[in-house]
């Protein structure tokens, strides 16, 4: 691996750790507060252009990257619709 990789898988790590903590924060805080769920729809759009592209590139860093930001974006709308019902639940209740 070169230097430049290890830029880039760097990047990568901290990009995927970031993610994963704010994903984690919504599904243990149970709230939909502050959270669009057009945020997950458009990471989920942006993440599956770039992995094409990153594919289509021979890009196996952003490949790599890209998908799991394409998993972080389905999670996350997935965590945002149970909490939503949560919310709704509580306020019908």
């Amino acid at each position: 691996m070169d230097s430049v990789d290890l830029i880039g898988w760097a990047a990568s790590a901290v990009l995927i750790a970031t993610l994963a903590r704010q994903v984690y924060s919504q599904w243990r805080s149970r709230s939909v507060e502050g959270v669009s769920h057009w945020l997950f729809i458009g990471q989920l759009c942006a993440s599956i252009g770039f992995t094409v592209y990153s594919w289509l590139l021979g890009n196996g860093v952003f490949v790599f990257t890209n998908s799991v930001l394409l998993l972080t974006a389905v999670i996350g709308q997935l965590i945002y619709r149970r909490n939503k019902r949560i919310a709704e639940r509580e306020g019908a209740g």
